[in-house]
């Protein structure tokens, strides 16, 4: 059953609070919309609701978490990097055990528009030293995710979520290898072979282009990446080298986000594939149906699939 990563979220963080009391939430008067309220209706001792002042409720939650606590902060992903001096100084360089929950990623937001969108804050947060960076594909792989940050993780970490709801997509009975990128779709049987690197919302999308490729006699392995910051470099250039053309797809900006991870490992291959990086080209979102943005930015299914065929097209002709 389909349902968004924010939902997914709240509820494993929840049932993640029964077996672990020193986890605290913080949130800045979205708790509905980040779906934190879980939390605070079955732990309302442990739920601190800080206003509309994050950078307040950023500072409290590093101070939290020198007391032993591992604070989950919550509110929309760009209006937590609107407070990036305080995530700088506060979290990151004082290397504070929090967890910092961006929620609303991406144009698939819809009708909110630009104002609610995150868009660069992959971009801000993987600059920053020993920040974790972390955006799941589906709800299977949110609990999973959420469940090594709480039990594993050391650390300062963003963890990215999705207002829309998202297929299922995590395979069953599939161990999860925190950090690693894990293969979705194998390659078909088609000569050309394409791989794609997705995160988040962009996995599904990027699964049926593979499949309208298919028809197209393309092949498209479509890869997941969940973690952005450590990067999985050697499990990328091992897989790159069989591929023709490597495509990465995401709802964020191509500047500094998953493009520009698999970019900073190509760099240092003497040889490897073309790379199209298919994303929020250097622009600002805007308002509409969430579907009606994917297409004009090109990170639909169909739009996938069409940008692909265009770019092999080129290639071929040089």
């Amino acid at each position: 059953m389909s349902k968004s990563t924010r939902q997914a979220f709240g509820e494993a963080l929840a049932e993640l609070g029964k077996k672990h009391s020193q986890i605290v939430v913080l949130d800045a008067d979205l708790s509905k919309s980040t779906k934190s309220d879980i939390f605070a209706k079955k732990f309302p001792d442990r739920f601190f609701e800080m206003g509309i002042a994050e950078a307040n409720m950023i500072g409290t939650a590093a101070g939290l978490s020198f007391t032993g606590k591992i604070p989950f902060l919550c509110s929309f992903g760009c209006f937590l990097t609107g407070r990036y001096d305080t995530i700088r100084l506060s979290v990151a360089y004082s290397q504070a055990n929090v967890r910092m929950v961006g929620t609303h990623a991406g144009v698939g937001i819809g009708d909110d528009g630009y104002s609610q969108m995150g868009l660069e804050d992959l971009t801000l947060m993987r600059a920053l030293p020993n920040l974790g960076v972390f955006q799941p594909m589906d709800a299977t792989e949110t609990g999973l995710l959420l469940e090594y940050l709480v039990q594993e993780w050391k650390g300062p970490a963003y963890l990215r979520l999705t207002r829309q709801n998202l297929p299922d997509l995590y395979p069953r009975s599939t161990p999860f290898r925190p950090t690693r990128l894990l293969q979705i779709r194998p390659p078909g049987t088609s000569e050309t072979q394409v791989i794609c690197i997705a995160t988040g919302a962009s996995v599904s999308e990027a699964v049926q282009a593979s499949g309208i490729l298919e028809e197209n006699g393309i092949s498209m392995e479509v890869w997941n990446a969940h973690c952005l910051k450590p990067f999985d470099e050697s499990t990328l250039l091992q897989i790159a080298q069989s591929s023709s053309l490597l495509v990465t797809v995401e709802d964020h900006s191509v500047i500094g986000g998953l493009g520009s991870c698999v970019a900073d490992a190509l760099v240092k291959q003497s040889q490897h594939p073309p790379l199209l990086k298919l994303g929020i080209q250097d622009q600002f979102g805007e308002s509409g149906d969430a579907q009606e943005l994917y297409d004009k930015f090109g990170i639909s299914a169909q739009a996938i699939a069409a940008q692909i065929k265009m770019t092999l097209n080129r290639n071929l002709k040089r």
